[in-house]
């Protein structure tokens, strides 16, 4: 399927780092790949607000430590106005704390700056298809950090899908819109899935699904 063809979707794309070398850098990669296109570049987060507000990408790259604005900051902003956009954290600091701060604000995956070029379009592709990613080393910290419990009964389909909305940073009446389900309904499935995951926080329940690879 080439670039021009009528079935092949491109990806856009926003980026933003406070480092100019390191932002062109991966924008001049991510431009060698046929399914994405750069349609903006920021250097700090409130940058990237008013650009934002200009041209919404299909998926944000967002650097994690930035002057003014940083970007857990700017995506806790983000999922406090009921925007949904997917957003990839990208850092150099293989810090499980950074990520566990990106996941609570509602980052949907994060990234080492030194990622092969292969590993980041794939992340791109499959943030903006509702995915999650999350960097092997970081997990291998927090697993170490944290006492990730099994889970103890198998997910419905269902419960499955919210999970994967959950990871997303989806609130409860935000996913209950997505699949047409009344909120309370959601709230007693997200229950369910915190009960079976023997956990009481959302961003641990991810991190479990993570570990057991459930998403």
């Amino acid at each position: 399927m080439t670039k021009n063809s009528p079935e092949h979707k491109i990806i856009n794309v926003a980026l933003v780092d406070d480092q100019q070398l390191v932002r062109q850098g991966i924008a001049g990669l991510l431009t060698l790949s046929d399914d994405i296109n750069i349609i903006w570049q920021a250097e700090d987060g409130e940058q990237a607000q008013q650009k934002l507000d200009e041209q919404q990408p299909d998926v944000l790259l967002l650097d994690i430590r930035m002057p003014k604005l940083s970007g857990i900051e700017l995506v806790k902003i983000l999922r406090s106005q009921g925007n949904s956009l997917p957003i990839l954290m990208l850092t150099t600091f293989d810090d499980s704390e950074l990520f566990m701060q990106s996941l609570q604000a509602g980052a949907n995956g994060f990234l080492l700056k030194d990622v092969s070029l292969e590993k980041l379009v794939n992340a791109v592709i499959t943030l903006s298809h509702g995915g999650f990613v999350a960097e092997p080393v970081v997990m291998k910290q927090i697993n170490k950090g944290f006492d990730i419990s099994p889970v103890l009964d198998k997910l419905s389909e269902k419960e499955g899908q919210i999970l994967k909305l959950m990871a997303g940073g989806f609130s409860n009446k935000e996913i209950a819109a997505s699949i047409f389900l009344a909120e309370g309904t959601i709230k007693n499935h997200v229950s369910n899935i915190l009960a079976k995951l023997n956990t009481r926080d959302r961003t641990r329940a991810v991190l479990i699904a993570l570990n057991e690879g459930i998403i």
